[in-house]
């Protein structure tokens, strides 16, 4: 079996907060933002690669069952983090916007194994809501 990553889900409190902090502070680009923004779509998603979003869905679809998916019961299910891969360059640049921001980068490390191997640079930092990001690059 060859799978491809489609999407991930973050509970989130404040979907438009998160929509900012994943554009503007992450650099990953929105998806059916203006939708969102505009009322015409239940929750936004942020484009992690051609073939990957991540979906930021409020808390309140935890309760019963969920609009977004119709699935009972799947809601609240905490994750440990998530990790993306970037290149160096963008690497260094979210470092800077994390500080601008006052994000705090809460660890780090070296030699990291991950899906494509070892990755000579990682960190860890927070978004709104505590979910917990990896950003790394391989070289």
């Amino acid at each position: 079996m060859h799978a491809r990553l489609d999407h991930l889900v973050c509970w989130v409190s404040d979907p438009r907060a998160s929509l900012d902090f994943y554009e503007q502070v992450v650099g990953l680009p929105g998806v059916r933002a203006e939708e969102f923004r505009d009322g015409k779509a239940p929750f936004p998603s942020v484009r992690i690669s051609p073939e990957s979003i991540l979906d930021l869905m409020a808390y309140e679809a935890m309760r019963g069952v969920d609009e977004g998916t119709g699935v009972k019961g799947s809601a609240g299910h905490p994750i440990n983090h998530f990790c993306l891969a970037v290149g160096k360059e963008d690497y260094d640049a979210l470092q800077v916007r994390l500080k601008q921001h006052g994000v705090e980068i809460t660890g780090g490390g070296a030699n990291s194994f991950g899906a494509r191997g070892i990755a000579p640079e990682t960190m860890f930092f927070p978004d709104p809501d505590g979910n917990v990001i990896e950003v790394r690059y391989y070289e």
